[in-house]
């Protein structure tokens, strides 16, 4: 991301959580969601081998370990094989990268002169979807390219000259690409929006809006998002015709994440206590929150000297920096990784044991996506403010 972009990003993230009112973490605690209650079991109508996709594709999601269709994944893959504009309603952490890849990656093998291009909130999450898009397109002969900040526009313009038929990017850089004449979007007949809502929290609404007007008219548009209020609408209706709408958004609080709280009546001890958490068995694989870049990294630093497995990503750190730390992360070379809400946005790490909050989030939203980092794929997680 160019340092306009960088600088405008963080005056609009700040002015969006500025706007939502903060709320007390101790009612959740009181009304605690976790509970041993077992939810009916979703029954997929699908199944990954009656699905109209090409037997290389069923191969590549038997080796990916996927065995049945989540809900979103059941319900939007036929609907985008029989090419409807979708707008899909989930929680994060339930499967939508692959419900797009899956039929995208079909219909791009049927014809290749369709070409996809997928814009998502964050560089993580768009490395992310690359990954996954590497996974689900062995063998496959189909080609990608990753256009982010944070490394060089130039490498990204050479890759473009191959007309891939994915790109995957974030709004800042398709839209530098696009005004340097390295990406031309109309002839790109199938788009992706993720994580519209976090998209439009970071105020990319303009840059979104202008991406579209390159757009061919006849296209596809598929839509992803947590939320839909009265901003997502207004992007909606410009974006997609007669969509067909999924949700299986669960509440927002997921009942298998248990809600605790730490109360810090003496702030000179605040470490001491996040100390006497860390050293104890079950905190396998923490992810702490905190506020600001410096703060995380102070945190950081201050738990290495105390001989704890721990790294941090922030904004400070550069591209190469920030994928190789979640790497160790995500393989469990280091236990402890820090992160404030910015850097961490569209982390998909399994097996989250704990998120702590050393700094309370600014509002309601920023809990719920803190805390859904943990607790993924049914899996129980515990989440932990302190106050």
């Amino acid at each position: 991301m160019s340092h306009y972009y960088r600088n405008r990003f963080n005056k609009n993230y700040s002015r969006a959580t500025r706007r939502i009112k903060s709320f007390d973490p101790s009612s959740l605690v009181q009304s605690n969601s976790f509970t041993q209650t077992k939810e009916t079991e979703y029954i997929a109508v699908n199944s990954f081998t009656n699905l109209a996709i090409s037997d290389i594709l069923k191969k590549n999601i038997l080796v990916k370990g996927y065995t049945k269709p989540t809900p979103i994944q059941d319900q939007v893959i036929p609907q985008i094989l029989e090419g409807k504009d979708v707008i899909g309603i989930a929680n994060t952490g339930t499967g939508k990268t692959a419900a797009f890849l899956i039929p995208l990656l079909n219909e791009v093998e049927k014809n290749r002169s369709k070409k996809v291009l997928i814009v998502a909130p964050t560089r993580e999450l768009a490395v992310q979807i690359k990954n996954e898009f590497f996974a689900f397109s062995r063998g496959m002969n189909i080609y990608s390219s990753l256009c982010i900040g944070g490394v060089s526009i130039y490498g990204q313009k050479y890759e473009l000259r191959r007309n891939p038929n994915f790109v995957i990017g974030t709004p800042g850089r398709i839209k530098d690409l696009v005004n340097q004449r390295g990406l031309n979007l109309s002839t790109f007949n199938i788009v992706v929006l993720d994580e519209v809502d976090q998209m439009l929290d970071f105020g990319f609404i303009g840059d979104i809006r202008y991406l579209i007007s390159f757009l061919s008219k006849n296209r596809q548009s598929l839509f992803f998002s947590a939320t839909i209020d009265a901003r997502t609408k207004e992007l909606l209706a410009g974006f997609v015709r007669n969509p067909v709408t999924v949700s299986v958004k669960k509440q927002d609080i997921l009942k298998n994440i248990k809600h605790d709280i730490v109360r810090v009546s003496d702030r000179s001890r605040k470490i001491e206590q996040l100390h006497d958490l860390l050293i104890k068995k079950e905190f396998e694989k923490v992810l702490i929150f905190g506020r600001t870049k410096w703060g995380v990294q102070r945190l950081s630093d201050e738990l290495v000297q105390r001989g704890f497995n721990a790294d941090v990503i922030h904004g400070n750190k550069s591209q190469s920096q920030r994928l190789r730390i979640l790497e160790k992360f995500k393989v469990n070379a280091i236990q402890i990784l820090l992160a404030t809400d910015v850097a961490s946005r569209g982390l998909d790490i399994d097996k989250v044991s704990h998120v702590i909050n050393y700094d309370p989030p600014e509002s309601y939203e920023t809990y719920i996506h803190r805390i859904g980092r943990t607790g993924r794929a049914e899996k129980p997680g515990t989440a932990i403010t302190f106050v």
